[in-house]
């Protein structure tokens, strides 16, 4: 599957789950909803999240573009397995960031359905889709050296060293 086709997943998923989410919000919990006390707190809280998830993603974006590319390689496209920086800790550290974005848009939004519901099950549908297309696709790019790496490495870390490599700040090239 190629990385315009993930956007677009991500970003039906992401509308879609609003939409569904404010017309559900209106219907159940229609007092939280309208509370602009909780819409304060929620809003300041989806922010912070959104800037951890956007560093994250940053720089584990930048390590994949610094050595994961070699010759003419298009761009999101990596065709050298990186070991370095957070993927010395897991496997999917951008997986890891994107998981929290539906939550922080949810938060930013003020949704009770989309924190407690919506945010959930795509996490669960995100998890399959690395499971599912993800892996396999490593597994088929890289072969041997993916199956060695998969070995020693989770999906996810969080670890306080693994944090920090995932929060520390990658250069741009």
């Amino acid at each position: 599957m190629n990385s315009k086709k993930r956007i677009l997943i991500w970003f039906i998923m992401l509308i879609g789950g609003i939409v569904v989410a404010v017309y559900s919000d209106l219907k159940f919990f229609r007092n939280i909803f309208l509370s602009w006390q909780f819409h304060a707190a929620s809003f300041v809280l989806g922010i912070l999240l959104m800037r951890l998830v956007f560093r994250v993603a940053r720089n584990t974006g930048r390590t994949l573009a610094k050595y994961g590319r070699k010759g003419n390689v298009e761009k999101l496209n990596t065709n050298v397995l990186v070991t370095r920086g957070p993927y010395a800790y897991m496997r999917h550290p951008m997986h890891l960031a994107l998981l929290f974005m539906p939550l922080g848009w949810g938060l930013i939004f003020g949704s009770p359905t989309f924190i407690l519901i919506i945010w959930p099950v795509e996490v669960i549908f995100m998890l399959l889709m690395i499971k599912w297309v993800e892996e396999p696709e490593a597994r088929a790019k890289f072969g041997p050296d993916y199956d060695r790496y998969a070995g020693k490495l989770p999906w996810f870390c969080f670890k306080p060293e693994c944090l920090k490599a995932l929060l520390k700040n990658v250069p741009k090239n």
